[in-house]
Order: C-alpha cells, then structure tokens, then sequence
C-alpha cells in the first residue's frame, strides 16, 4: 500500500468530498482540475443529492464508492470533518486534504472540531493536510488538487507555503517567468502535516 504521504502527494484514486457543479464554488474547482489535467488516476465525486457532477458518476458517500481510495479532499462546512474522516478510516482511505475553513481560526468550537479530526485520523494512520488550506499540486503527476487556476509547470523545486494566498501570487508569478515545481503544497492551519513532514519527504 501508499505510505499516507505518497497517497497525498501521488494518489492513484481521488474522492472529492462535496463536489459541486455549482460554479465559483470551491467543490466544482477541484473537481475540475483534477479532471482538466493530466492526472492518470480515478476520481469520484460524493454528493448526496447529486447522480453524477461535471459529467461523471457521483456516489452518496465514500462507503458507496466501488473502488479503493487513496486520498480525500474535504470541502464540506467545518462541523462535518470529524464524521467524514471517520468514512475515511473504515473505507481505507490513507490521505486526507481539508480545504475548508471554520476551524480553531473561529474559536473554541472549532478547535474542538480539529480534536475530534485528529483524533479520528491518528487512530486509523490517516495524514491530513488543512484545514483552511488551498491543497496540493504535483505537476510531474499531473495532480492539482488545488482550487488554484491551472497547474504550475514542472520543475524540480518544490514550494511549501502556510498561506494560500502567498502561494497564489508565486504560482502567478512563477506562469509568467516560466519557473516549474515538483510540489506545490498549502499546509494551512497545519493540524497534523506541518513543515517538517513535507521537507523530509520532498527531499526524500
């Protein structure tokens, strides 16, 4: 099996937890990067009120979904995070991205919402990556698991960044100068992944 962080970083399956067709939202923009790209993996979307999105088959929730997964990507309210990493565990499920926001950056209550995603996740050996983050892009894998618009050039330079917003401006930067990265990671709020992890592993 994927260690956690190559199934963060080289996922061979994607659920999209919360893709949307609705556009501007943050569901459809992943949804549609990761099936924009070159990514040679599977994805499915989970939408309880959705029979497909953008085209493709949607499932209700991950227990629905046939196939093993690798990696979730969570854009669902703050308070569903503990519940949905605990589908994740028993569905096997070794990486998780939570993009949303709403967590200890809001107070006590949503502190408390990252002790019970931690708590979950550490249990099972599941890394999450977040919350409040942009997500991750792997250009030699053709992996954008970003809402960023487009995928970054490939290079040999990865770039790890605590502020969606900072790593906007140089993926921005770096279209206009022709400069590629092997990784683009936002770790956000920093909840389980942190610096260390991503440094390690890059250089690796």
């Amino acid at each position: 099996p994927l260690s956690a962080l190559d199934a963060i970083f080289k996922p061979r399956s994607i659920a999209v937890i919360g893709a949307t067709r609705r556009r501007g939202s943050i569901g459809r923009e992943i949804l549609a990067n990761l099936l924009d790209l070159e990514f040679n993996g599977k994805v499915f979307p989970v939408n309880p009120n959705r029979s497909s999105v953008l085209g493709i088959k949607a499932y209700p929730n991950l227990a629905a979904i046939p196939d093993a997964v690798d990696l979730a990507v969570l854009v669902t309210p703050a308070p569903s995070a503990p519940g949905l990493v605990a589908e994740c565990a028993a569905k096997g499920v070794r990486g998780v991205i939570i993009i949303s926001a709403g967590f200890r950056e809001v107070g006590e209550a949503g502190a408390e919402l990252e002790r019970l995603v931690l708590a979950e996740a550490q249990a099972a050996g599941i890394r999450v990556v977040g919350p409040n983050c942009l997500g991750v892009m792997n250009p030699v894998a053709g992996l954008n698991a970003t809402f960023a618009a487009g995928m970054a050039p490939r290079g040999s330079v990865g770039f790890i960044s605590q502020s969606g917003a900072l790593l906007t401006a140089v993926l921005d930067w770096s279209a206009h100068e022709g400069v590629g990265f092997s990784s683009v990671v936002s770790l956000g709020s920093m909840l389980d992944v942190g610096w260390g992890d991503v440094i390690t592993y890059l250089g690796d």
